[in-house]
């Protein structure tokens, strides 16, 4: 059978606030410029407001001016998102926990991933965000996924329980040395 092949995210639309809320959210405290704006096309009642998460993407959020922000936790359940993930800096990232507490926002604190550091907090509506920041960057022509899949095949065959840093290290190593011609005998 052959494949759909998808090749990236398009964009996430997400249940919104009211705009103000939702513009001082995405753009306000998560930098993500706000683009454009149309009516929701599906629901003459709400707006469809336009985000750029800073890869030229899109984060879209329907705005409904009559729903309140309701910071209860949402459902985790299977079936639902559980959380959505926004890439970061390291330089970044180690300043996120002092714009959040500026703003007073609830927060995890930073979070030892292995190969990538996480905070977690939630948007106005109660939706699980996460700010997260790889350690490493990929070799020229790779991506973080090329050296992430090449890390986990390492820590299966070292018994590890999660990939550590030095199998990223080491998928690093392997994936230069595959790419990369050399003259010397060194290994």
């Amino acid at each position: 059978m052959r494949k759909i092949q998808s090749q990236g995210l398009h964009h996430v639309t997400l249940n919104g606030a009211d705009r103000q809320t939702s513009i001082d959210f995405w753009e306000g405290l998560l930098g993500m410029p706000f683009i454009f704006e149309q009516p929701n096309l599906d629901s003459k009642n709400e707006a469809h407001l336009y985000f750029d998460p800073g890869d030229g993407r899109l984060v879209t959020v329907f705005c409904d001016e009559s729903r309140p922000k309701n910071l209860k936790r949402l459902a985790q359940d299977p079936g639902h998102v559980h959380h959505i993930a926004f890439s970061l800096s390291q330089v970044s990232f180690w300043q996120a926990v002092d714009r959040l507490n500026e703003r007073k926002i609830k927060h995890s604190g930073p979070k030892d991933r292995g190969f990538m550091d996480s905070i977690y907090f939630r948007d106005p509506l109660g939706l699980l965000i996460e700010l997260a920041s790889y350690r490493f960057d990929p070799p020229r022509g790779s991506t973080h996924s090329n050296v992430l899949t090449v890390a986990h095949v390492l820590r299966i065959e070292t018994g590890a329980a999660a990939i550590e840093a030095c199998h990223v290290a080491d998928a690093i190593e392997k994936i230069t040395n595959e790419s990369a011609q050399s003259l010397s005998n060194n290994s």
